[in-house]
């Protein structure tokens, strides 16, 4: 498989992966902003650190959004969804897995290819727009509901070779860093602020909702709602396919499909390498012991999955990030 193929079909399963992601937090945000005690503006601020766009945000709207502890919803839902300068927004993450699926054209089924590009032309027509006007929580519905519906069909239409194991190690890279990211973030803003218990019960529900996890984590707690019970959860269980820990471990196998640990003369080793270090590492964690230094354990998982990203750029796909963002 030449790297080129591979590299787009990475970043086809980085981007599609990254819209689901962003949808989903900005339903329940705005669900949490609406039905929370926190006040209206106090749950977006969060959602920008998340995508890593909260400077950037704050220097295009400076009155809007750096001022106190509250961010205007509204600009926040605008600015991630149609922000052309925003590179982790909507438009510009479904435009970047179509771009990236029509350079992989012949590796993709056709159902999987239908389902990207119907999702991309709605998104630039003005009926998503009107959508996003009119029915904003059937707009993100919309959007998280395709994209679930094509990694679904990636997986039961398409050959299990290397064109999906490359597409499925980009979704689980990718999903490892949200997860990671919407966790820190969200446990450090609300963990330690005054709050009654069902105050308290209701955002860390919320955040299993950001993740997809609540039914999952309901079943494997008995219903045992607490912010240690849910960091132990996103980060730890092996049987929950968002879960760091899953997803992780998920990604050094399909790292192994692609690059077998056998043969040493074969590009990726460093980034092999590293990926092995982190898998052994959150497996290394106590799941019964108190998280201590949840930051900085999270802090470790972002950084280490970037840096393989990077191995991975260098080593076996050959083209950086930045020709990525327009495909």
């Amino acid at each position: 498989m030449i790297s080129r193929v591979a590299d787009h079909c990475f970043w086809f399963g980085r981007y599609f992966e990254r819209a689901e992601s962003t949808a989903r937090l900005l339903s329940v945000t705005r669900q949490l902003a609406l039905d929370g005690e926190l006040g209206e503006g106090r749950p977006w601020p969060p959602v920008l650190v998340v995508s890593g766009e909260r400077e950037h945000f704050d220097s295009i709207h400076p009155a809007r959004g750096t001022p106190g502890p509250d961010t205007d919803g509204e600009l926040v839902q605008r600015y991630m969804v149609f922000e052309e300068s925003n590179m982790t927004s909507l438009s510009r993450s479904i435009r970047g897995a179509r771009d990236n699926a029509r350079s992989i054209r012949e590796v993709l089924s056709l159902e999987a290819w239908e389902t990207v590009n119907g999702l991309y032309l709605w998104m630039i027509d003005k009926e998503a727009r009107n959508d996003f006007e009119d029915a904003r929580d059937g707009f993100y519905r919309r959007v998280r509901q395709a994209t679930q519906l094509c990694l679904g069909l990636l997986r039961s239409t398409m050959l299990h070779d290397a064109p999906l194991d490359f597409i499925w190690l980009g979704v689980l890279l990718e999903r490892v860093g949200q997860t990671a990211r919407i966790l820190d973030v969200h446990h450090h803003a609300f963990a330690d602020r005054d709050a009654s218990p069902s105050d308290d019960v209701g955002i860390w529900l919320t955040l299993l909702h950001a993740v997809s996890g609540f039914e999952a984590y309901v079943r494997s707690r008995q219903g045992r709602v607490s912010g240690t019970e849910v960091a132990r959860f996103l980060l730890l269980e092996p049987r929950f396919p968002r879960s760091i820990r899953y997803c992780v471990h998920a990604a050094k196998e399909r790292m192994e499909a692609v690059r077998p640990p056998a043969e040493a003369s074969l590009p990726g080793a460093a980034a092999y390498a590293r990926l092995v270090a982190l898998d052994a590492w959150v497996d290394g964690l106590d799941p019964e012991g108190q998280l201590d230094a949840v930051h900085e354990r999270l802090t470790h998982v972002v950084d280490e999955v970037s840096l393989v990203c990077g191995e991975l750029g260098r080593e076996l796909l050959g083209q950086a990030e930045m020709q990525h963002v327009e495909g």
